[in-house]
């Protein structure tokens, strides 16, 4: 068949329509296609939830400024203190009282007081310390000079934190003892040993004779009977040859034992020569046979010798980061020096002493015992009313180096 021209442009323009309309129709699939996607829920995202950050601790400080703070007065002579809670404690006074301090003042009634002491001279009620164990034995230790016969001694004595001491029980007796050069130094030890400080007695031959208690460091058991272990079989002597040790404390971390002792005063050799000591167990320190910076073989030299002589009456390593400046330094009263001295040593070995000063905070006179409190503050004693200084008025006091 043979289509005329007008129907053949009738043809091609209607297939031409429907070619179109299939196009807009492809179109408009593809396009509300597209809406729906935009419509539909977008896929939930997979997120790590944020890690909490570590909290960052305060650096700590290494120095807190402090204060010189007054805690008790109107004492004769303290000579030792103990702490038996952060707010109570018990200090000797040299007359023969164990006063107590608790609610914040010097109890009127003693704690108890040895009738017995003899008192004319530096000697006294002096050392004193508390059992390892005291929380549960209450048991205390103090070193009482006394006179019979006209001979004079020192002992121990052990008793309770009761009413008139409880039960008081001589541990050991018969230490050489005058009115100077009477020691006497208590304190457990790292071993809970009882390690005690004894004196010459003005007679200097006895420091480096085995058969006498005087001139030496002793060590007991808390029971009074000898360590096995001592260096001399059967005998309390852990050290000789000492001239008035009246200070001992133990490094944290070596353990080693550092004693303060006085030097001669004149009548018995140059004037100075006090001493700071590394103690080793059964060894010679050289009174009376050698003395200040001289040496000799067989005995043991000084770490520290001050002369002019500044009269170390104790000593103490301080524990605590409370005054974190002071952590593991040693400190210790100078007597006839007036104040504290801060000694640092290397932490690691007690023979190497780094430095040491006066602390110009100081200045209430002659300063006996120095007690580091349970938390953290430096206490010390007068020692103004001994009959060598210038009483003040109140005197004697019990200080405190405490925080700002």
């Amino acid at each position: 068949m043979v289509l005329a021209t007008w129907q053949k442009t009738l043809l091609c323009s209607g297939l031409a329509t429907v070619l179109l309309g299939l196009i807009f129709w492809g179109l408009a699939v593809h396009f509300e296609w597209f809406k729906d996607i935009d419509k539909s829920t977008p896929p939930t995202a997979q997120t790590t939830p944020p890690k909490t950050p570590t909290p960052v601790p305060t650096p700590k400080p290494t120095s807190v400024a402090f204060k010189v703070e007054e805690v008790a007065s109107n004492l004769f002579v303290p000579w030792s203190i103990v702490f038996t809670s952060e707010s109570r404690f018990l200090v000797t006074e040299r007359t023969g009282a164990v006063r107590v301090f608790e609610n914040n003042a010097i109890q009127a009634t003693p704690l108890t007081t040895f009738s017995e002491v003899a008192t004319g001279g530096e000697e006294g009620l002096m050392g004193m310390t508390k059992d390892p164990n005291y929380t549960t034995n209450k048991y205390l230790y103090a070193c009482v000079a006394t006179e019979a016969g006209g001979t004079m001694h020192d002992k121990i004595i052990r008793f309770q934190d009761q009413a008139n001491g409880g039960t008081k029980t001589t541990l050991l007796d018969n230490i050489p003892a005058a009115q100077y050069h009477a020691g006497c130094r208590l304190k457990f030890g790292p071993d809970s040993k009882l390690y005690i400080t004894t004196g010459d007695a003005t007679e200097k031959a006895i420091a480096q004779n085995k058969n006498s208690l005087g001139g030496k460091i002793l060590r007991l058991n808390a029971d009074g009977s000898v360590p096995s272990d001592n260096p001399f079989s059967g005998s309390p002597i852990w050290s000789y040859g000492h001239r008035n040790p009246q200070g001992l404390d133990w490094q944290p971390g070596t353990n080693a034992l550092i004693a303060t002792e006085h030097g001669p005063s004149g009548f018995d050799g140059p004037e100075g020569g006090d001493e700071v000591n590394f103690i080793d167990k059964g060894a010679n320190y050289g009174w009376p046979l050698v003395s200040h910076t001289n040496t000799m073989a067989g005995t043991v030299a000084p770490l520290l010798v001050f002369t002019p002589a500044v009269a170390p009456g104790s000593g103490m390593f301080y524990r605590s980061d409370t005054l974190p400046q002071f952590t593991g330094n040693y400190f210790f009263g100078m007597l006839k020096g007036e104040g504290l001295q801060r000694i640092v040593f290397d932490k690691t070995d007690a023979h190497k002493i780094i430095s040491h000063e006066k602390m110009a905070e100081v200045t209430v006179g002659r300063v006996r015992e120095v007690a580091e409190s349970p938390d953290g503050k430096i206490y010390f004693t007068t020692s103004n009313r001994d009959g060598r200084g210038a009483a003040r008025s109140g005197d004697d006091r019990i200080y405190r180096l405490t925080p700002q």
